[in-house]
């Protein structure tokens, strides 16, 4: 499945896979995130934080109509406010993916997978 662009020069399909990349690349920039976590952490057998390769299996891109939907599951660092670190990752998603790609984001679902402690 892909997402539709029109431009003045023609069509631009872009594909799940590469938005979930850039959109998990945004997110691990944050402060207060350790990485990226699995949707399915036991059936895909990794407890373990996620490496760039596989961000596609803690980001699921969304598509109804115009209407474009992100759900990212993360880790956060212990001692970070929850809520503080999911409103950073949401304005930086939407904004990497607007300046990026030209896809204006409907809205940015966070799932808190987990608190790890990280070493300084």
């Amino acid at each position: 499945m892909s997402i539709e662009l029109t431009t003045k020069f023609g069509q631009i399909d872009i594909s799940n896979e590469v938005i979930a990349m850039i959109a998990g690349g945004a997110a691990i920039e944050c402060y207060g995130i350790v990485g990226m976590a699995s949707k399915h952490q036991i059936r895909d057998g990794l407890t373990d934080i996620l490496r760039r390769e596989n961000f596609t299996r803690g980001v699921i891109v969304r598509q109804v109509e115009d209407e474009v939907s992100i759900d990212m599951y993360i880790i956060v660092s212990f001692g970070t406010k929850i809520s503080e670190v999911a409103h950073n990752v949401q304005s930086k998603v939407k904004y990497t993916l607007d300046k990026t790609v030209g896809l204006s984001v409907e809205s940015v679902n966070i799932y808190v997978q987990g608190v790890r402690v990280t070493n300084p």
